[in-house]
């Protein structure tokens, strides 16, 4: 039989338990509160996130911007490396607290995930091995395809040529390295990252070709747990004063630009909305 004694001490449980969502629910606090926030980052798409032969630290575009975010809050930035296919459910079981790991924006993941300003926008492409006889997509109808585990690249390919047997790769490292060594006769990734790739295989190069068609546009953006409205402000300004300082451009450039393995005479976008 419930008293009214009972009723206090239940009401009372229940303050103290919706006291504890709540502060529980302010992810930005809790970063600052242990004086550091967690990036999830993939580590082998260069030049986003990628290790530094020499150095053996991690670097890249990606890595830039979660720094800068991290000064803005004033906390220490820490990297986790992760597989493309994990990078979601990592964010949603709070392993970390920010994705900076090539993610695509698309409407598909706003279910999942909220998405910072995107900072760079590539499109799909295809490197074919230039013995191949490939010089349009439809020719890759019932070819192996190579591309990475989970990622958009997937979707776009079997999209745009239905019939071609595309097989995946944990990283894209090990999907370049397939193209490579022939265990497949296309390639699939992000036009930027490809580039980069291709930048990679110096006097080899002559063997691939990228295809002009692009199978897709991609809005890469840092990905965040949902309802975290304080984080996801202070990463927005973050970047909106990277763009308008001009530092945004320099780290383009950095990463991207003329003179890189990417080797992308100018950039097309700015970092301005979080709409796709």
């Amino acid at each position: 039989m419930f008293t009214r004694r009972h009723l206090m001490l239940g009401a009372v449980a229940l303050s103290a338990n919706l006291a504890a969502g709540a502060a529980h629910a302010d992810q930005l606090a809790d970063i600052k509160k242990k004086g550091e926030i967690v990036f999830g980052v993939l580590g082998t798409d260069e030049p986003n996130s990628f290790i530094e032969p020499k150095t053996r630290q991690l670097v890249g575009y990606e890595i830039d911007l979660a720094t800068a975010v991290a000064r803005k809050i004033g906390v220490t930035p820490r990297f986790k490396q992760m597989s493309v296919s994990s990078r979601i459910p990592e964010l949603q079981q709070g392993h970390v607290d920010v994705l900076a790991a090539t993610l695509t924006h698309n409407k598909e993941r706003e279910s999942q995930v909220d998405f910072a300003l995107t900072h760079f926008v590539t499109g799909s492409k295809v490197m074919v091995r230039a013995n191949s006889g490939i010089g349009a997509l439809p020719q890759l109808a019932g070819k192996k395809v190579v591309t990475v585990r989970g990622g958009t690249q997937e979707t776009n390919i079997r999209k745009a040529v239905p019939s071609a047997e595309v097989v995946t790769f944990e990283n894209t490292q090990q999907a370049f390295q397939a193209l490579r060594q022939g265990k497949g006769v296309a390639y699939v990734n992000d036009e930027s990252s490809l580039l980069a790739d291709y930048g990679k295989l110096g006097a080899a190069a002559k063997g691939f070709t990228i295809l002009p068609t692009s199978i897709g546009t991609e809005s890469i953006a840092l990905g965040l747990r949902k309802g975290e409205k304080s984080l996801k402000a202070v990463v927005d300004a973050t970047l909106r004063e990277l763009e308008a300082s001009g530092a945004a451009e320099q780290l383009f450039n950095k990463w991207y630009g003329p003179g890189t393995r990417a080797n992308i005479a100018k950039r097309q976008f700015k970092i301005s909305t979080d709409k796709i």
